[in-house]
């Protein structure tokens, strides 16, 4: 047998041991206690941009290491601000490989007391779920990769290279992104030689049987646009059919009926073509096939496009997602104003998309400015564009693949890019291949991530606490 042979049966060696001990141990008892434990701590911790405080999430999580008997060197909490600070945590290995780094966001969107049925910042256990914002986006990978640290700490796990791990603020929105300020600022606390990222719910199911495993090795890139309309206004007692808001009504009609090139690459291609080789079948199996041609079968795209979560996997996607306008009732608007979110496809720059919103509109009464991350606007967006996808590298995707056999029987894990956005996009630029996964298990017609009672089933969640810790160790035993 070849050295290569040899290591690849030692891995498959190591991963069939995993994967033969019962969920059922005391190690794994204990483990999805205390990660219960940290889920319930995150959750209740506000930390939104608004009035929240990701510091407090951040301190509160290296206080746990701290009594777990981590070094104060391999522990750093720091950031921008008193309320935007970033954990950093390092379990040290035998360097016989280059570190493999963890990340995670701690910030959550807003959620308004009265628009739940729960309190949003209380975590309740209910029929079979866990409500609060933050359970599926994503404190409860937080939780996991704490929990999966701290459990290697108590064993006196050595892995082969470090496992760094960044609890992050601002991935939502905000002034100062994690990521993006510690590679900015500290990047030899996070260099790694690839990086794993949990935000996501990457176990998709249908009626609650889980279809296909989703390991994102690209994704698109994140834009806000800002249209304003003005006019000269007027009393409302003397309607004009030009008003601020009739324009921009107008034209944010004409981008919802607007629909991007349909497009494809190396990982959604390969997508498609696994989706259609036996995890769906009859005629939406036939649609994928037929969009693989060239040129692609038009009827079948159509088809395909009505569904709305494969049609953002082959165009790109623009949106409005608020609205202003107004300064008085009894007044005609002299100003109205939309942001429009766009998730832009792999090769097209900000600004190329900036510019294509003009042409659909048609209309120079209505400005189109770029909305920076911080909130800066301007009358230019950048020409960055979203990288080409990672490698598909073995020791990632043969552990991976073993261990979703083992957790979920006749799962296969599909190559796939995210139609949203994450801190991928910073740890990608800065050259470190990303690959994001995160192991629960949640319904195609039921993601309330960003929505009203945000929540997540939980057995997914026990389940993901020890498929994570095992996924980890797989890959850092090699």
């Amino acid at each position: 047998m070849s050295v290569r042979n040899s290591a690849a049966a030692g891995l498959l060696g190591l991963l069939a041991a995993n994967c033969a001990v019962s969920a059922d141990t005391a190690g794994d008892q204990a483990a999805n206690v205390l990660a219960h434990d940290i889920y319930k701590q995150l959750i209740e911790i506000n930390t939104t941009d608004s009035v929240g405080n990701v510091t407090t999430a951040a301190e509160a999580m290296a206080q746990r290491f701290r009594a777990a008997g981590f070094p104060a060197a391999d522990i750093a909490v720091l950031g921008p601000n008193d309320r935007k600070k970033n954990l950093v945590v390092r379990l040290h290995g035998s360097g016989k490989h280059k570190p493999v780094l963890l990340i995670g966001h701690l910030d959550v969107v807003e959620a308004r007391r009265e628009d739940w049925t729960t309190d949003p910042f209380t975590l309740i256990e209910k029929d079979g779920f866990f409500y609060g914002r933050g359970t599926l986006d994503m404190k409860d990978g937080d939780a996991a990769m704490v929990t999966a640290l701290l459990r290697m700490k108590q064993e006196g796990f050595r892995p082969s290279r470090d496992i760094v791990m960044a609890l992050t603020a601002d991935e939502e929105g905000g002034c100062c992104d994690g990521v993006d300020w510690l590679l900015r600022n500290h990047r030899e606390l996070i260099d790694a030689e690839f990086v794993l990222n949990q935000d996501d719910w990457s176990v998709s199911s249908e009626h609650g049987v889980p279809q296909v495993a989703k390991l994102v090795a690209t994704e698109k890139a994140y834009a806000d646009y800002q249209l304003i309309a003005t006019n000269k206004g007027g009393h409302s007692s003397v309607p004009r059919p030009d008003n601020a808001i009739y324009q921009l009504a107008a034209a944010l009609g004409r981008i919802s009926q607007f629909q991007f090139p349909f497009e494809l690459n190396s990982i959604t291609r390969g997508y498609f073509e696994q989706l259609a080789n036996g995890i769906v079948t009859g005629e939406q199996a036939a649609d994928m096939r037929a969009i693989l041609r060239s040129p692609p079968d038009s009827q079948a795209l159509q088809r395909l496009s009505a569904d709305p979560e494969y049609a953002a996997v082959v165009h790109t996607t623009c949106v409005a997602t608020r609205l202003e306008a107004g300064h008085a009732n009894n007044a005609l608007p002299q100003r109205a104003q939309a942001v429009v979110n766009c998730r832009i496809l792999p090769g097209h720059s900000l600004e190329e998309v900036r510019q294509e919103l003009i042409r659909v509109l048609n209309d120079p009464q209505i400005a189109v400015r770029y909305v920076a991350d911080n909130g800066e606007i301007s009358d230019k967006a950048p020409e960055r564009r979203a990288l080409p996808p990672a490698p598909l590298r073995p020791d990632v995707m043969k552990p991976l693949e073993v261990l979703v056999a083992a957790t979920w029987p006749g799962v296969k894990v599909v190559p796939y890019m995210a139609v949203g956005a994450s801190d991928a996009v910073y740890t990608a630029m800065a050259g470190m291949p990303t690959y994001t996964f995160g192991g629960v298990t949640v319904d195609r017609d039921d993601v309330r991530a960003h929505g009203r009672d945000e929540r997540l089933g939980v057995a997914a969640f026990y389940t993901w606490n020890t498929f994570f810790y095992r996924y980890v160790k797989a890959i850092t035993s090699q």
